[in-house]
């Protein structure tokens, strides 16, 4: 199909999506005629981004049954190529392809859309298919700005369509069966006090994106859709697609790596612990990258009123060393600790001495832990007794809780759809989640504690 450019600038995407009021259920449309080729209950699928997350996203849903892939768009043109080839080779049938969002949603009739653009492009882009009568897949954070967020959550309730926010790990089996059966439940960990969470990302893994210039975007696009935003001065062409290629560097298009890895993780904390933080304290730097925007390492600390008692979380995202164990979110409790990540490789169950041991033998008998080794003191002349606790027994998950990890998350979005589940990670709930997220760049910038309130936290 002919390409056009896009029409409207960012700024313009910006002023169309007004913010709705009152509380409406995303519950799910009777899904549109079907165009030939598609079977009567086929959900059929656009895309919005066609860059590594929407490959990501795309490669967890090919074997989902029932889904008739569309259209799709990007203002690369290389990538939006790539997506119909992919889809023309696994499925040997052709989609529509655009530059335009807005035009792909006038055009095509669609159920459900999934957006993975850059983060200040989701809200402006998830408002608009949901206002097309879309339900939408949108990828974390929710926006670059927690008032784009709001938007989101404003246009879901004024349009009654679904909106599923990928933070994939509220549908893992795994994260799902320790939160309900083990912490919920069986209160594996006793009463959890202290939270530890990490990403730590190789120095070649945070290098710079580069692409041949042949196939990117031209300045005047670049422009159109806003990547100069929050620059001091006109930037030129190589600028400009500095910023396409590696927009999450620059404080006018993205959180930097505490929303951009952080977010998954800090998100767990909330969920698990039931509730959001009273205050953040945070400190980072550009230690390594002097360049970049954002900070290249930033480390934060929540605090938590739960039912039981006060909690504290320590989170840190690196992107300068993968050393300490990659990627992971531990639950420190006075009976038990659990060491959470969707890598199985990552995940460690340990009793603490003093804690009953004919319960957690029982959960052994009934299949809901695994006793890998007996805790073994460390030894040594160096030792002293009497600094030494005992050291803790180690057990495992049981198995069958492994995914390809987006793949339960798009399920459960396509379930709801149908009307066969809930949603497991709506905008609103999302955002409950992602409010203090937004916090830790101003808490490091400022070097002083934020108290939160209403105003800082609402959805």
């Amino acid at each position: 199909m002919d390409f056009e450019l896009p029409r409207l600038s960012r700024r313009e995407f910006l002023s169309k999506s007004s913010i709705g009021a009152g509380l409406v259920l995303g519950t799910p449309s009777i899904l549109k005629a079907k165009a030939p080729g598609a079977t009567g209950d086929d959900i059929r699928v656009g895309f919005i981004g066609c860059g590594k997350q929407h490959e990501v996203l795309f490669n967890a849903m090919v074997n989902i049954p029932g889904i008739r892939y569309v259209a799709a768009c990007d203002i690369m043109k290389a990538r939006v190529g790539r997506t119909f080839s992919a889809i023309k080779s696994r499925f040997d049938y052709k989609i529509n392809r655009y530059l335009s969002a807005e035009e792909m949603l006038e055009k095509e009739d669609l159920d459900a859309v999934f957006v993975s653009t850059p983060d200040f492009w989701h809200a402006p882009h998830t408002v608009m298919a949901l206002e097309a009568g879309c339900h939408v897949y949108c990828e974390k954070m929710m926006s670059n700005t927690i008032e784009g967020a709001r938007s989101m959550v404003a246009a879901m309730d004024r349009t009654g369509k679904l909106c599923q926010i990928g933070h994939q790990r509220r549908s893992n089996p795994r994260y799902q069966f320790v939160l309900n059966e083990l912490i919920q439940k069986e209160n594996i960990c006793g009463q959890i006090i202290n939270l530890n969470g990490q990403w730590n990302r190789a120095l070649s893994s945070s290098q710079d994106i580069v692409s041949k210039p042949s196939i990117l975007p031209e300045a005047e696009i670049l422009r159109e859709y806003g990547f100069d935003a929050g620059a001091d001065h006109t930037l030129n062409l190589e600028e400009l697609r500095h910023r396409f290629l590696n927009w999450r560097f620059y404080t006018g298009l993205s959180g930097g790596p505490i929303s951009d890895l952080g977010a998954h993780q800090i998100d767990i904390f909330n969920w698990f612990l039931g509730t959001q933080p009273k205050s953040v304290m945070a400190s980072g730097g550009r230690s390594y990258f002097k360049d970049r925007e954002h900070f290249d390492n930033v480390m934060c600390i929540f605090e938590y009123e739960t039912a039981l008692g006060s909690a504290r979380a320590f989170y840190q995202v690196l992107t300068t060393t993968s050393s300490g164990g990659g990627y992971y979110e531990t639950f420190m409790g006075t009976d038990g600790t659990i060491e959470m990540s969707e890598r199985e490789a990552y995940t460690n169950i340990y009793k603490e001495s003093g804690a009953d041991s004919t319960k957690w033998d029982e959960l052994v008998r009934r299949g809901l832990l695994k006793k890998e080794s007996a805790g073994v003191a460390a030894g040594g002349t160096d030792a002293i007794a009497s600094y030494e606790s005992a050291p803790p027994d180690k057990y495992a998950l049981p198995g069958g809780l492994s995914k390809q990890p987006h793949t339960p998350h798009v399920e459960n979005f396509y379930g709801a759809i149908r009307g066969d589940t809930k949603l497991t990670c709506d905008a609103r709930h999302a955002l409950e989640s992602e409010a203090p997220i937004y916090w830790v760049n101003p808490a490091a910038n400022s070097h002083e504690i934020i108290n939160f309130t209403e105003e800082h936290l609402h959805t």
